[in-house]
């Protein structure tokens, strides 16, 4: 998610579990090969295993950037042709180039023979005037005759005019039937499931017919899902709590107010943190309203804690 899932969001993510795959935000090719290369792609050790999103379509560029992402270690390369923003079409990539299968072949094929690490395709359903699972199911079935294995489906497609990027993500209707379809005619390949996932309900559902999910907004907004959707899975549950994983990220961030960050815009990971508990709102107004005040001060986390603390002990009081 673009200016979402940063390195920070990561490492907090991680110490909330140490089995799911975490993903960057998309970054472009240009960005990785012109810009300042550490600031978009540059992560911690402990955020492992990370995918990195690329948006791009020239191949040469791509398979370089893929490289250069498997020098920095990264698990996975993940080419994003789902992002529908307005920014991305003018640039020829994301979601437009859905209309363009054999180009996203190529630019596989490109990548997977540039490293040794897996490559792998999210997309939407379709976007504009395509319509039905055959025009899907003929963009997926090029890029898997490239060698593609792994796709990364958004179940709804994408309208490029006449959307913007926040309705794209909830206007055309959800159809995961198709990526249903999509594993039971392709046994072989890895199909995972994105888009509308927001508990562990959902989460149990698609199980039962694909190979796994993808979740964005629904972590951020409140990561502890993240934990429930682990245990649901049937994984090694991790003995850590809430206030572990807080304490365990106000270290992290003391050590990157060393470096120069501040705290305001490390504390936005874990505004949710305590969601659905007594006191999470006095909570989160306290770390918006103190972070950019005190910014080098991690005592800060503790005290918006101590809201959620109160309101406990007013709960079990009330019961008393």
């Amino acid at each position: 998610m673009l200016d979402w899932t940063d390195r920070h969001c990561r490492y907090f993510h991680r110490l909330i579990s140490n089995q799911v795959m975490l993903y960057t935000e998309m970054v472009t090719a240009p960005a990785i090969l012109r810009g300042d290369r550490d600031k978009y792609i540059g992560f911690s050790p402990e955020e492992n295993p990370v995918a990195i999103q690329l948006g791009g379509s020239d191949v040469k560029d791509l398979a370089t950037c893929a490289r250069i992402a498997e020098d920095y270690g990264y698990a996975e390369v993940n080419l994003n042709v789902g992002c529908p923003s307005d920014r991305v079409q003018k640039g020829r990539f994301g979601a437009c180039l859905m209309k363009e299968p054999e180009l996203v072949a190529a630019c596989y094929d490109a990548m997977a023979g540039a490293v040794n690490i897996p490559v792998t395709i999210k997309s939407r359903i379709g976007v504009d005037e395509q319509e039905g699972y055959d025009q899907f199911n003929h963009f997926i079935q090029t890029v898997k005759t490239a060698g593609c294995e792994t796709f990364v489906v958004h179940a709804r497609k994408a309208l490029l005019k006449g959307l913007s990027p926040k309705q794209n993500r909830h206007v055309p209707p959800l159809k995961y039937d198709y990526a249903y379809r999509l594993k039971a005619e392709n046994p072989e390949l890895n199909v995972v499931v994105n888009g509308g996932i927001n508990t562990v309900e959902d989460a149990i559902e698609h199980w039962q017919h694909n190979d796994g999910i993808m979740v964005g907004r629904a972590f951020w907004n409140a990561p502890w899902l993240i934990r429930d959707m682990h245990e649901a899975a049937g994984l090694t549950a991790m003995k850590s709590s809430r206030d572990d994983v807080l304490q365990a990220y106000k270290a992290y961030c003391a050590e990157q107010i060393d470096k120069g960050l501040s705290l305001h815009w490390l504390i936005r990971p874990i505004l949710g943190l305590y969601h659905g508990q007594m006191g999470n709102k006095k909570y989160k107004s306290y770390l918006v309203t103190e972070a950019p005040r005190r910014k080098n001060d991690v005592a800060v986390l503790d005290e918006a804690r101590a809201f959620v603390i109160d309101s406990e002990k007013r709960e079990f009081e009330d019961v008393s």
